[in-house]
């Protein structure tokens, strides 16, 4: 498991929370693995209470199972849980990115732009976890060009489901079109054409479907 810094002002639950997503998120907490509270608490230098809190969001959306009196246990993927988690970006991002095509100024695009130098670096010298982080980098910037930055709070947790398949999409997929796709949405802002935008984007979060056989030959063991 790979430890975060904690930032300034955290509180010792969110601090817990980020650190078991970001880890749940890469597979370094793989589906079906066990997280003991005593052993969490002791990585991250803090009392068993916001780590069980912690926990107990994590379960309220499917992602974390607790066993009284036992270890928890990262659940198996759900495809359900997939499709309900992509239903809900699918809704909310082809707007978010229709907004962005009037707002963005030549700032924010060369702010994309520069996120996508970084993409194919390390698409080119192989690092899924830095190509994930930069990846929902580039998400999270679209909704803050949008002025939509609230909304894309609300959906981290739900989308946590959607997360832990772009992931092992990364190891499995043998022609990924992530930063290809990437590239054509920040083309279409450039140009302002939300039409291609929208349309681009809902491609895009749609490309799960399509990486689901290799994934479930890859990872069957991951899978519910």
């Amino acid at each position: 498991m790979h430890i975060l810094e904690k930032l300034p002002r955290e509180t010792g639950r969110d601090y817990a929370l980020r650190n078991l997503k970001a880890n749940i998120i890469s597979l370094k907490l793989a589906p079906g693995s066990r997280i003991s509270e005593n052993e969490l608490a002791a990585e991250l230098g803090l009392s068993r209470t916001p780590v069980r809190e912690a926990l107990i969001d994590l379960s309220k959306v499917n992602i974390v199972e607790i066993h009284p009196q036992k270890k928890s246990t990262v659940s198996l993927i759900d495809y359900d849980l997939v499709e309900e988690s992509r239903f809900l970006r699918n809704a909310v991002e082809p707007e978010v990115v229709e907004l962005v095509c009037e707002k963005a100024d030549e700032n924010d695009i060369l702010k994309l732009k520069e996120n996508l130098k970084l993409q194919n670096f390390y698409l080119e010298n192989f690092n899924a976890e830095r190509l994930l982080a930069l990846d929902n980098a580039f998400h999270e910037a679209l909704f803050e060009i949008a002025g939509k930055q609230q909304i894309f709070s609300l959906i981290q947790n739900i989308s946590i489901h959607f997360d832990r398949v772009r992931s092992l999409a990364l190891f499995s997929v043998s022609d990924l079109k992530i930063v290809e796709d990437h590239e054509k949405i920040v083309e279409a802002i450039s140009q302002k054409d939300a039409s291609t935008a929208r349309e681009i984007m809902k491609l895009h979060l749609n490309r799960y479907k399509v990486d689901a056989a290799q994934i479930r030959e890859k990872y069957p063991q991951y899978l519910k």
